[in-house]
């Protein structure tokens, strides 16, 4: 291992050299709103990204706090998304009777706006650098979990004074691997009201085959309103509506919050997840596809309910397959290593690499290892039991969503209306059981203690039948309670989640020792990157508001040039070309209109662009340079799914709905001129 050295200059070479190696390709990036490539997008776009605009475009960005993006795109509080964004709402708010998710909603006036049960949209208003803050609580002395814990305390301290002085969520977001650490700080949204959701038939046209594909012929849209004091909340920065939406070369861009990239990942922690945690990721979800259809086939009713977790596996199975396939490429390794053995001569050591490698071979040991039960309702249990032991600490001591700046949100949840339906809840927790006893073996103690001497679907059926979990009055005098009410429980969720209460908290903390000893190490990383490329680099994906852009631009695909854009004429092409059949067929709204000549078939549906983008950006807002709306992001093509680890303009694409679909449809096949009336205005 090497020490760290004065800057030769053959180091001074090396640095240079390392700006060509793995250098920014493209449109690549997902940029901070205080830290824009405004060089760049001067020399390469003739733009200027100035403070005015770049402050518009983020006060009328929003985030879902469900996950997804939106815009708000009128003053009096209309917010706009994805209507798979949305489905997460649509399916609490639909019934046997009246399924919203598949036959849509349009409310014709403010009083037929649904009350969403549980849905919080985020509005960041300020960014403050507190690296500085959080970094003095950490001294090289202390132990991987010591440095946790006092690192983890520091940012609640600032979170609390935050939330105390400003009234605004506040959340501290480690960027760059933890070499940098920013307070976001968001105006929340709790009211929120669902206005305008297209059928499923329109929203998902093509199914999960056409999931991820190209060309694509979606009216993936939903909308919302935001309300404040029960009345629509008055928004002064919103998205005016550019009618005629991008063409072909325009540039674009995008604000969203993409979830998360691996980016600095080190070649070490690729191979980790190349070999280990995705193909057990993929394991996972195969197996929740199919008990979700298999549940399914129970019944229409039984399918309703099933629909919105199993489209989540289906389109996350495809997801990771595109990223394992990426890092399954054998060149794109070669690079990396060629990159980082040059990064490690810059940095005259390779130390923090050594250090990561280290804890993956930790994260491979304990990957049997689990303590929890992926059910909501069990979710329930485990959240009330790990909050009656969390207060009784001091906030900044507590686990992170426990801590007081979080509690408002985690209350949303907790204390849902939003319906859970016992059959799906057992089939799940009976799977989720007999999983871990598959991980720990049949013989472990603490398997034994989790079945009590029964099948894990007789333990599923006898704790989904006694739980009293499903009522969200039982839930609030259990956290009234305090831990007395906890540790005094019979119900049968309740002792299953204190039965693992003690291996999570064991499991956590390991996790967040292994957390900071990578954290350190890529701060330390990153550091040798700015010396190499200066610090007009973007950070990984945090799911906190980014910006990226690109062009509208078509691509080479099997030997054929695939154009940027489809029309909804297109979308009858596409469904006749397909039987008619299936997950190809278009509402009868739509052939109403059509058939009535309401419909102009030549109308832009959807686009691609070179934008950079990864999941979490779902819903997000497409600009052109004036900062009008053209667009909204609902999905990348299949070449974009190696995003999480690199990214490739070559063929890779964001995929969006056309604004001017969503003013069509809205006129002529939804009769809700209304709502095209109020965009914009």
């Amino acid at each position: 291992m090497r020490a760290h050295g004065a800057c030769s200059t053959s180091m001074v070479v090396l640095l240079v050299a390392l700006a060509w190696a793995f250098p920014t390709r493209g449109d690549e990036g997902m940029w901070l709103f205080n830290n824009l490539p405004k060089k760049l997008l001067k020399e390469k776009y003739n733009f200027e990204a100035d403070e005015q605009w770049a402050r518009h475009l983020m006060l009328a960005s929003v985030r879902f706090n469900s996950g997804g993006s939106a815009s708000f795109i009128s003053s009096n509080g209309l917010v706009l998304t994805n209507h798979h964004v949305a489905a997460d709402t649509l399916y609490k708010l639909s019934t046997a009777e009246k399924n919203l998710a598949e036959d849509g909603y349009v409310a014709r006036t403010l009083d037929e706006e649904l009350p969403a049960p549980d849905l919080e949209l985020n509005q960041l208003v300020e960014i403050v650098d507190v690296t500085d803050q959080v970094n003095a609580a950490v001294t090289p002395d202390m132990e991987p979990a010591e440095a946790a814990s006092a690192r983890q305390a520091a940012m609640a301290r600032i979170e609390k004074e935050s939330l105390q002085a400003t009234g605004l969520r506040s959340d501290v977001i480690t960027l760059y691997g933890g070499a940098r650490f920013h307070l976001y700080r968001y105006k929340r949204y709790t009211d929120v009201r669902l206005v305008w959701a297209p059928e499923a038939k329109a929203a998902f046209f093509g199914g999960d085959a056409d999931n991820f594909e190209y060309p694509r012929y979606c009216l993936d849209v939903t909308m919302f309103r935001v309300y404040e004091d029960g009345k629509p909340a008055q928004i002064e920065h919103f998205l005016q509506v550019n009618p005629d939406g991008a063409e072909e070369g325009d540039l674009l861009f995008v604000s969203g919050n993409p979830g998360r990239t691996q980016r600095l990942l080190t070649v070490a922690a690729l191979k980790y997840q190349r070999d280990h945690r995705l193909p057990r990721i993929l394991d996972f979800l195969r197996r929740k596809e199919i008990l979700l259809q298999q549940y399914a086939l129970d019944g229409p009713e039984q399918r309703r309910r099933a629909q919105d977790d199993l489209f989540g596996i289906q389109n996350s199975r495809k997801a990771y397959g595109g990223m394992l396939a990426g890092l399954q490429d054998p060149r794109f390794l070669e690079k990396k290593e060629r990159y980082e053995k040059r990064l490690q001569q810059a940095a005259n050591t390779d130390e923090p690499w050594l250090a990561i490698e280290e804890a993956t071979r930790r994260r491979i040991d304990l990957q049997n290892r689990t303590a929890t039960l992926r059910s909501r309702v069990y979710g329930i249990a485990e959240t009330l039991v790990l909050m009656a032991q969390e207060d009784r600490r001091p906030s900044e001591e507590r686990l992170r969503e426990f801590r007081d700046s979080n509690r408002a949100s985690l209350e949303q949840q907790l204390f849902s209306p939003a319906p859970l339906y016992a059959d799906l809840e057992r089939t799940q927790l009976a799977d989720e059981i007999a999983r871990f006893m598959e991980l720990r073996g049949g013989d472990a103690p603490l398997v034994k203690k989790v079945l009590g001497g029964l099948s894990p679907r007789q333990r599923a059926t006898e704790a989904i039948a006694g739980t009293q979990l499903f009522d969200v009055e039982q839930r609030r005098r259990l956290a009234a309670g305090g831990i007395e009410a906890i540790e005094q429980a019979d119900d049968p969720l309740i002792v299953l989640a204190r039965i693992l209460n003690p291996e999570y908290r064991e499991l956590r903390q390991i996790d967040e020792a292994l957390d900071e000893q990578e954290r350190q190490a890529y701060a330390k990383i990153a550091e040798a990157k700015f010396k190499a490329e200066g610090e007009s680099v973007y950070p990984d994906a945090t799911f906190t508001l980014r910006l990226a852009f690109g062009v509208v631009k078509g691509y080479q695909e099997d030997g054929q040039w695939i154009k940027p854009h489809t029309t909804i004429g297109g979308a009858f092409e596409h469904e006749a070309a397909h039987g008619k059949s299936g997950e190809w067929v278009l509402p009868e709204s739509w052939h109403r209109a059509r058939e009535q000549g309401r419909l102009n078939l030549d109308t832009p549906l959807n686009f691609v662009c070179t934008a950079d983008i990864i999941g979490g950006n779902s819903g997000s807002p497409v600009v052109d340079r004036d900062g009008r709306l053209v667009g909204v992001i609902f999905d990348g093509n299949i070449h974009s799914l190696t995003a999480d680890f690199y990214y490739s303009e070559e063929q890779a694409r964001a995929i969006a709905v056309h604004v001017a679909a969503v003013l069509e449809t809205l006129e002529n096949v939804y009769e809700a001129g209304h709502l095209r009336e109020e965009m914009g205005k």
